[in-house]
């Protein structure tokens, strides 16, 4: 079975984590990095015949067009992941239309076709902002991948399905949601999805929880990583010992970490894991709103 490899394109400087000590004015101060780091992942997919998808800060590609045109060059599907990283439930509908218009615009002059995915800064589609659904499926979008199930501090749908399924809005239109990967541990959702998760637990954990999804729940996993990810030599920032704990810890190990599950596991870019995923059963149609996350069609996604 083939799992979803995913890139969000950003900077080290522009986390979410380090929103409280660096200002977006303060971003064209820094060195960027993000070429070259994107270029190590790329090159680590090259050499393990394997294709991704990968999420593209507005603000990054209007200043790195050329590295779009690379990803794209090498065969890998551009997604977007808005503009400036802003949380989406800080910003007002106004500002998120103008974000999401702009960024994808841009992305889409690049590339010369439409950008069909989508990914929230730090999975910020929460019961907060189910509004950004609309805007998304306004902008063409036809995919999305910002919901987390799972509890946190900073993003997380609690009780969403696990697994792709179409989110149906009150209007009738509809997105197809590709949440990030978690392990259901009696009522637990434990996120074993990459980023942060991938180098804080220890690597068996990882890779056994991705064979467990496709061998025993017979479904695919949603991997990410960010270029810095890769990157132990990046500058470091004064912030809390909590945000620097989640993106320090273990940069060291990743590259390597990342090339043994490549060598271990199927992945592809996401539009290919959907079209084959809707090959084999309908997807689960889902309503969210304030109250919860209600089931439209029969299906077991709907308990998952």
């Amino acid at each position: 079975m083939e799992n979803a490899f995913t890139v969000d394109v950003e900077d080290y400087f522009q986390v979410s984590a380090f929103e409280g000590v660096v200002d977006r004015d303060q971003w064209s101060g820094f060195a960027p990095r993000v070429e070259d780091n994107t270029r190590r992942v790329l090159d680590l997919l090259d050499r393990r015949g394997t294709k991704a998808t990968c999420f593209v800060l507005g603000w990054v590609a209007e200043r790195h067009p050329q590295l779009v045109q690379e990803i794209d060059r090498r065969g890998h599907e551009v997604a977007c992941h808005g503009y400036s990283h802003r949380l989406i439930y800080n910003q007002t509908p106004a500002e998120f239309i103008d974000e999401t218009r702009r960024a994808k615009g841009a992305l889409e002059q690049i590339v010369g076709r439409p950008v069909r995915g989508y990914r929230a800064a730090s999975y910020s589609i929460t019961r907060r902002s189910l509004w950004a659904l609309d805007v998304l499926v306004d902008a063409g979008f036809e995919y999305d991948s910002s919901i987390f199930p799972v509890r946190h501090d900073r993003y997380g749908i609690p009780g969403a399905p696990r697994f792709p399924h179409v989110i149906e809005r009150a209007d009738g239109r509809s997105i197809v949601e590709f949440p990030i990967s978690t392990l259901n541990l009696g009522g637990y959702r434990l996120p074993v999805g990459g980023g942060g998760y991938f180098r804080i637990f220890p690597y068996w954990l990882s890779a056994g929880a991705i064979a467990y999804l496709n061998r025993q729940e017979r479904q695919p996993a949603m991997f990410y990583v960010h270029p810095w990810e890769v990157d132990p030599q990046q500058p470091r920032i004064a912030a809390s010992l909590l945000s620097r704990f989640r993106h320090y810890y273990h940069l060291d190990k990743c590259e390597q970490r990342l090339d043994r599950l490549l060598a271990g596991a199927r992945f592809n870019k996401v539009e290919a894991v959907l079209a084959d995923y809707r090959r084999g059963q309908p997807l689960a149609r889902m309503r969210y709103d304030d109250s919860g996350v209600t089931p439209i069609s029969s299906s077991p996604l709907a308990a998952a």
